[in-house]
C-alpha cells in the first residue's frame, strides 16, 4: 500500500481485536499451516496431493489478510467515534434515502462494526465519497458502477456507539 493510504478509523476495541488477530496469523497461524503444509508434502507425489493444494491456498489467504491487518493498522486513526455534528463523516451512523429507500448504515471500515447488526459503507465507496462532509437534510448523487445516477438525501447523522 502507498504512503498516502487512506486513514481509517479504528474504535479501540476493533483495534486490540484486530491487532490480536495480526498476532495470531503472524505466529501461531503461520506455524500451524507450515506444519500442514509439510504433512501434506510427505505424502508424495504433489501434483495430485489435494491436502497440499488446499493448504497452499489457505496459507495465501492467510498471507493476505496478514498484509490487510499491517497496512488497515499502521493506517489506522484510533479513538472514540466521533460525536456527530450533524455532517457525515468516517465513523458516524447515516440514515439516509437512497433511490427512494430509506437505509441506516455505519459510514466507515466494516472492522469496526464486526460484531454490528449495521451496513458499512466505506468513505472511498461511490455512495460514501458522495455523502461525505453533506450535512442533515442535504441531498446528492452517486454513479454506480454501472453508469446509473443514485439520488441520495441524508435524513439523520448519529454517534456510532458499538451497536
Amino acid at each position: 500500500m502507498s504512503d498516502d493510504a487512506q486513514v481509517t478509523f479504528l474504535t479501540q476495541d476493533a483495534y486490540d481485536r484486530l491487532a490480536n488477530e495480526l498476532e495470531h496469523l503472524s505466529t501461531t497461524g503461520r506455524e500451524e499451516i507450515a506444519k500442514r503444509i509439510e504433512i501434506a508434502r510427505e505424502e508424495g507425489d504433489l501434483k495430485e496431493n489435494g491436502g497440499y493444494h488446499a493448504a497452499k491456498d489457505e496459507q495465501g489467504k492467510q498471507e493476505a489478510r496478514i498484509r490487510t491487518l499491517q497496512a488497515l493498522l499502521k493506517n489506522a486513526k484510533v479513538g472514540e467515534a466521533p460525536e456527530s455534528t450533524g455532517v457525515v463523516e468516517s465513523g458516524t451512523v447515516v440514515t439516509a434515502i437512497i433511490a427512494g429507500g430509506e437505509e441506516k448504515f455505519l459510514l466507515g471500515n466494516r472492522e469496526i462494526a464486526a460484531d454490528s447488526e449495521l451496513d458499512v459503507y466505506s468513505e472511498a465507496s461511490p455512495l460514501g465519497a458522495a455523502i461525505l462532509g453533506l450535512k442533515e437534510g442535504d441531498s446528492g448523487s452517486y454513479t454506480t458502477p454501472n453508469g446509473k445516477q443514485i439520488a441520495v438525501e441524508i435524513v439523520k447523522v448519529e454517534t456510532y456507539s458499538g451497536q
